[in-house]
């Protein structure tokens, strides 16, 4: 009893990042960064947008009760997972470049990987496979055993959000508006849906009149018609994680409200314009922004394991 009682609070401590090391499976796992890696090289050889994917379903992740892989837990009759949150669904994609990283890190090292872990390395590699930044991860996370449907509706930025809410819900998880900035930059890379611009491109003035045309094209005004049509959110390059998110904003090519709203505020447009000149310090940038986004932390006291399938708890 006393064995399994210090089993479980060492559990508890490492669901809650007390213990995360960039070196955590040096011993026990050792290819399981190369094995993440060539997974995802293979998949964004296929399609370039599932490093945008999976770069996203990471922050998804993180920002709903801690970086515990929630996210990727399917409903079941008894349990209602994060996958149909209103930001969430029909929207995420990349759970099966996750299930199939799974699938390899557990016939070579089984029950010792977590899919947080999982996740948190593969956005790294996707972003670094478009010519992105790299960065350290900090490994040693467990699964959560529990999604919260609520918080997915109502702890994520939206499309539509002005700056004071954008500002607000980065804070709400610990970032300052510069880093709100800086992570907003992963929409360098990735593409949206009508729905997310649709109320931008009708009603709104501070848009590129020959990117509005491009766009009208290809999202009716009426709302069902076209609903899921994709549009590049860097229009210039789209595959490649570099500074012209930035740039486009400075032109009035953003093509989300949100996006815009950056360069549109005297208090953020100073960044923007710095990142638009300086891919360094937006590479700089973001790598620490993702690493503290890495360690958000779950609920105290939540409890964790090893899932065998990233789908389900065991």
């Amino acid at each position: 009893m006393l064995i399994a009682r210090l089993v479980l609070v060492l559990l508890v401590l490492r669901l809650g990042t007390a213990h995360l090391s960039q070196h955590y499976y040096d011993s026990t796992c050792p290819k399981f960064v190369s094995l993440v890696r060539d997974v995802v090289k293979e998949a964004i050889s296929k399609e370039a947008r599932i490093g945008a994917s999976i770069l996203r379903l990471h922050f998804h992740d993180c920002f709903v009760q801690g970086c515990d892989a929630s996210v990727l837990l399917d409903d079941t009759p008894s349990f209602k997972g994060e996958k149909n949150a209103i930001h969430n669904k029909n929207s995420l994609r990349g759970f099966d470049v996750i299930d199939k990283i799974k699938a390899q890190v557990e016939r070579v090292c089984p029950g010792v990987v977590s899919c947080a872990d999982i996740l948190a390395v593969a956005a790294r590699e996707g972003v670094v496979a478009l010519d992105g930044p790299s960065w350290c991860v900090p490994l040693g996370r467990l699964d959560s055993t529990t999604a919260n449907f609520t918080a997915a509706n109502f702890e994520l930025p939206s499309a539509s959000m002005d700056l004071k809410d954008l500002i607000s819900i980065f804070h709400n998880k610990g970032f300052t508006a510069s880093e709100m900035v800086t992570l907003s930059g992963a929409h360098t890379i990735g593409q949206a849906s009508c729905s997310n611009f649709r109320e931008r491109i009708y009603n709104e003035t501070n848009l590129n009149p020959l990117f509005k045309m491009s766009l009208l094209a290809n999202c009716s005004r009426n709302e069902g018609i076209g609903d899921e049509n994709l549009w590049q959110i860097d229009e210039v390059t789209p595959t490649v994680f570099d500074v012209n998110y930035y740039r486009n904003l400075l032109v009035h090519m953003g093509l989300l409200h949100s996006d815009q709203e950056l360069a549109n505020s005297v208090s953020t447009r100073a960044q923007v314009v710095t990142y638009s000149l300086n891919p360094i310090a937006f590479f700089n940038g973001f790598a620490e922004a993702m690493i503290k986004m890495s360690k958000l932390k779950p609920p105290v006291g939540t409890k964790g394991q090893i899932r065998r399938n990233c789908r389900r708890v065991n």
